[in-house]
């Protein structure tokens, strides 16, 4: 079968899940994923872990796109896990972290949207390729979806904060 999984593979595949549905129950429950929060603690273990076991699975022999965007998710989780302590950020440390949470979901689901239309179903995928059709407008679908996500959580972010300066009544 061209399109299955190697073990490995598939250890990375449910690593990943994991790591993703975390993160949409974040979304879900809280609206952000919360790096303090039991959802977002697991999420970032499962998604550096994910991350960490995509450098093991190369159906090419060497590093893909999806493999920098590993490299970007793993840099960029401790950055905005610790916004709020890095004075670079200042007064911005909350939006930082909310929408850099948000984003490193987004990239995680790049290459999933790319491997499971290219897989599945087994007997005839949906593409050919990353650069089918059917890929790019799940990806530009990603896009939006992320975009209308990340656009709400700041406005959220920007009214809570200015109900934390409004003086009380």
């Amino acid at each position: 079968m061209p399109n299955a999984l190697s073990t490995f593979g598939a250890i990375h595949t449910a690593i990943s899940i994991v790591g993703v549905a975390v993160g949409f129950m974040a979304l879900f429950q809280d609206g952000k994923i919360d790096p303090k929060s039991k959802n977002g603690k697991i999420y970032g273990v499962f998604t550096v872990l994910a991350c960490l076991s995509s450098f093991l699975v190369m159906k090419t022999g060497h590093l893909s796109s999806a493999h920098n965007l590993s490299i970007i998710i793993l840099i960029s989780l401790p950055i905005v896990y610790y916004a709020p302590a890095l004075r670079i950020f200042g007064g911005k440390a909350g939006y930082v972290q909310t929408v850099g949470m948000t984003a490193t979901l987004f990239f995680s689901l790049i290459p999933a949207v790319v491997e499971t239309l290219t897989r599945l179903p087994v007997e005839q995928p949906f593409a050919d390729g990353p650069d089918s059709p059917v890929v790019k407008t799940g990806l530009l679908s990603l896009l939006t979806v992320f975009a209308v996500i990340m656009i709400y959580q700041a406005i959220k972010l920007k009214k809570q904060r200015k109900a934390a300066l409004s003086p009380s009544m």
